[in-house]
């Protein structure tokens, strides 16, 4: 089992007065909303402990990823591996995902460590609910948020999967 979390950190505060409500695309996914973001399967923890993480582009980048590794037509009896990577703007660190047939691997360039490996379905689903319950989260932090059409378009463009 997959878990994902986050925290948002006390060095890097959102401004008090910025309007969420019109915030862009490039404000959300990388000037708002810092901290750490914890990743866990079976014992292994690929979480950061850096604090200015952007949380929710974490959040949207790990969505975008599972869709991107499931483009082969053969879908979870695909052998051919399918890979993609997730880089943190203000580090060299990079997160890996290889997914062959229904399981995907992830490996942290900061942590030594066997790769976490889980269905792509089960990562779907959490990564999903992990984006969602993030947006919850912010829009319950910060007045207007809910309201901000980026924000609209995120959440139907990767609903919470049963």
């Amino acid at each position: 089992m997959i878990e994902f979390g986050y925290s948002l950190s006390n060095r890097f505060p959102d401004p008090p007065q910025f309007d969420y409500r019109s915030a862009g695309v490039r404000a959300l996914r990388h000037d708002l909303f810092c901290g750490d973001v914890y990743l866990e399967a079976d014992g292994l923890d690929l979480s950061t402990a850096w604090g200015w993480v952007p949380v929710l582009d974490f959040a949207w980048a790990v969505c975008d990823i599972v869709e991107r590794i499931d483009r082969d037509p053969s879908g979870r009896r695909g052998s051919a591996l399918q890979t993609a990577e997730l880089d943190f703007t203000e580090s060299a660190d990079l997160m890996r995902f290889s997914r062959r047939f229904n399981w995907v691997e992830i490996r942290a360039d900061w942590a030594e460590q066997p790769p976490l490996t889980v269905r792509h379905s089960e990562l779907r689903r959490e990564a999903r609910d992990f984006l969602q319950d993030v947006l919850a989260d912010l829009a319950d932090l910060h007045e207007g948020l809910a309201d901000n059409p980026a924000v609209w378009e995120l959440q139907s463009r990767f609903p919470r999967v049963p």
